[in-house]
């Protein structure tokens, strides 16, 4: 009886890991654009702007490269960017009456959620090493340890779990799939931009500076610079990067668990 109990969530869950792979191979629109605009993204600023962003911001005095500050930002956006494709997937999970159907069976009930945070991950994290190689190949010349690059590792991760359950829940609140993919836009454009991916926050506006300040963004980016790049960093934001990676997972959590065990799409 224990084993039952203990195998059959696995299974489940690995079949709904499958399921959604699969559909990822069949619609590979969604994938592909979340792999690719990272990659997009550090060839455009890192090669066609990089020498004007690194001239403006102290490169020809103090060595500044340019490079190296916009990779962990460019390694975010790759998080932020795949969210869309969940919020999708299943929010025409429900519409579709897959879910419905999903109900009647014995199956493992977060299981379903459960398949599409972990096709997510898989997707983001082959994302996130194109990202890294892309960015070596242009100068991107990281100093970190093997320790140093497996908490790095551990944080994108945390983060991935986190922005997916909450970009889950919220398509689950979208009518249509076409809502889906324009809810979750804040966390795939708005956090990304208006951080410290691009600019150190000393050069924004003062109003701009006080959001992208505290927004959960960028003690995270601030903490993988400091890993990888070995730069001075706030004693604080460490922890507060990781505090951010599972306020994001927790509410994220409940939030789709509960939306998905009543069954609203509204």
């Amino acid at each position: 009886m224990s084993t039952t109990t203990t195998v059959r969530p696995m299974a489940d869950i690995g079949t709904m890991l499958r399921r959604n792979l699969r559909h990822a191979q069949r619609y590979p629109g969604l994938s592909l654009g979340a792999l690719g605009m990272p990659v997009v993204m550090i060839l455009l600023f890192g090669l066609v702007f990089g020498d004007t962003f690194s001239a403006g911001l102290g490169g020809g005095a103090g060595g500044f490269d340019y490079i190296d500050f916009l990779t962990p930002g460019i390694l975010l956006m790759s998080i932020a960017s795949g969210t869309m494709s969940p919020a999708v997937a299943v929010c025409m999970d429900m519409s579709e009456g897959i879910v419905a159907r999903f109900r009647t069976m014995a199956i493992f009930r977060p299981a379903v959620l459960t398949g599409h945070v972990l096709g997510n991950v898989l997707v983001t994290s082959v994302s996130l090493a194109l990202v890294v190689g892309f960015a070596v190949l242009i100068g991107f010349r990281p100093n970190a340890s093997v320790g140093d690059w497996l908490l790095a590792a551990v944080l994108l991760i945390g983060l991935t779990i986190g922005l997916t359950w909450f970009a889950i829940a919220l398509g689950l609140t979208s009518k249509t799939p076409e809502g889906a993919s324009n809810v979750v836009l804040p966390i795939s454009l708005l956090l990304p931009f208006l951080s410290n991916t691009f600019i150190p926050l000393e050069a924004m506006p003062s109003g701009i500076r006080w959001f992208a300040e505290y927004q959960p963004f960028t003690p995270i980016i601030d903490s993988l610079r400091h890993l990888l790049l070995g730069t001075p960093m706030d004693a604080s934001s460490g922890w507060l990067a990781a505090a951010w990676c599972v306020a994001i997972a927790v509410v994220g959590y409940f939030w789709a668990q509960a939306s998905y065990n009543k069954g609203t799409v509204a």
